[in-house]
């Protein structure tokens, strides 16, 4: 058996080959230091140096099966063996039949799909959709926002990550995001912002797309009459309405999906993600009957080589029954207000948390340096700047007492797989009990 030591100097010896041969994603190469990971089992994970993290965040709010979701790794093996690819043009099982099942737990007459491999993949496919069927070219999407880093995603992107790709695809407009905290505007007054972009633009828009409740912009939670309103919006303009679900979606809220947070059905949805607990690369857009009847006698103009593929849809279709048999849908909503319970609480002890917000398993700590104003310590140009932020040290604290805690710009991102217990989310608060000393004492005041 080798000795700890040589396991750690193997664990250096990978990692210092990935930092020489592999790109870290979203960052100065120089600041880039990854850890080994080795294994997973339920919420937790472990690295090459056996430490162990209770996984707090679904890694990237992705995971929302665990680590340990034996169903899905046993459709990969099997499909993988009956057979690992075969071009579009033919279908297998598992696509045919995932399809079917999207069509049953998406809300309203959403009810075909285009497959693809990814989330990002799955907005360009939603942004082309939308433009072939309405003959229109314009996408108004929304400055606290994240859809992905291809040209087209990342164009219709919010975030800050968006400024290096710029000038991106044309006919893109961004409006304000329905954000209570942080914002000059009223949530619904963002409402009446984006009836009057429609408005302004005459009959130039396409679809206006949005996250039914933001991710990881900041876990922000519109009004219970937004959703509903932008949809009427958008219908009186012939707009369609496009619904991001890639991370709100699959248990994630205590629902099905985001939309069916607030009783909406989209004219587009996108998914990915949990679509299949993150096992494979997976992408899914599903349109209404309508849009999917224009394109009997109208080309549909897109596609992949990766399209529909077989081991990706035997784990999507996997997942799904998995979330259906364990009712992991129900637990994520009973638990989810346990933990939004213990957040609020959490909340109370630290001056600085400036709110708590999120519904079910989705939910955001967003903090402050000025216990009575709002005042971030995490500013949206330091997403694309070098160093680290105390939010930043906040989560590293954590990972330094087992428990991992994504953040992005302002806001800790709490979204654990599905299965977490409440015994599991109280080791987890008390690690953030502890880790929020670290910004208690940055503050100003």
């Amino acid at each position: 058996m080798a000795s700890k030591k040589s396991e750690h100097d193997a664990s250096l010896d990978i990692e210092q080959i990935d930092k020489q041969h592999v790109f870290g994603t979203w960052s100065y190469q120089s600041e880039v230091s990854p850890t080994q990971v080795v294994s997973g089992d339920g919420v937790r994970f472990t690295d090459a140096d056996g430490n162990e993290f209770l996984d707090f965040s679904g890694q990237l709010m992705c995971s929302n099966l665990g680590h340990s979701a034996d169903k899905v790794a046993d459709a990969v093996t099997e499909q993988v063996n009956e057979g690992a690819y075969f071009a579009p043009g033919y279908t297998t099982e598992p696509r045919a039949r995932l399809g079917q099942k999207l069509a049953e737990v998406t809300p309203g007459n959403l009810s075909k799909t285009f497959f693809s491999t990814s989330g990002t993949e799955a907005v360009e496919a939603a942004i082309k959709i939308a433009r072939m069927y309405t003959g229109k070219q314009k996408i108004i999407s929304r400055y606290r926002s994240y859809h992905g880093a291809t040209y087209g995603s990342i164009s219709v992107t919010g975030d800050p990550r968006r400024l290096m790709a710029e000038p991106g695809i044309p006919g893109v407009i961004k409006a304000p995001d329905p954000y209570a905290y942080g914002s000059t505007l009223d949530p619904m007054e963002s409402l009446e912002y984006i009836d009057e972009m429609l408005m302004l633009e005459g009959d130039t828009v396409a679809a206006v797309l949005v996250e039914p409740i933001v991710g990881s912009n900041g876990i922000l939670v519109p009004p219970e009459e937004y959703l509903p309103r932008l949809k009427e919006i958008t219908h009186e303009h012939d707009a369609l309405l496009i619904c991001d679900e890639v991370m709100a979606g699959f248990g994630r809220t205590g629902e099905w999906f985001g939309s069916d947070v607030f009783g909406v059905t989209p004219d587009i949805m996108t998914m990915a993600k949990g679509l299949s607990g993150a096992y494979v690369p997976l992408g899914a857009t599903i349109v209404t009957e309508e849009i999917a009847e224009h394109f009997e006698d109208n080309m549909f103009c897109h596609g992949h080589t990766y399209a529909g593929h077989p081991v990706a849809c035997a784990a999507g279709l996997a997942a799904v029954e998995t979330y259906e048999e364990e009712n992991l849908i129900e637990h994520a909503s009973e638990v989810g207000e346990y933990l939004g319970t213990q957040l609020a609480e959490l909340g109370d002890d630290h001056p600085s948390v400036g709110e708590t917000r999120g519904v079910g398993l989705f939910r955001g700590i967003e903090l402050t340096k000025d216990a009575n104003g709002r005042a971030p310590f995490g500013q949206r140009k330091d997403k694309i700047s070098k160093g680290s932020t105390v939010v930043d040290e906040v989560s590293s604290t954590a990972a330094d007492n087992g428990v991992y805690v994504a953040n992005m710009i302002n806001t800790l991102i709490i979204a654990p797989p599905l299965p977490i217990t409440k015994d599991e989310i109280d080791e987890a608060v008390a690690v953030l009990d502890e880790a929020l000393e670290v910004s208690d004492e940055a503050m100003d005041n």
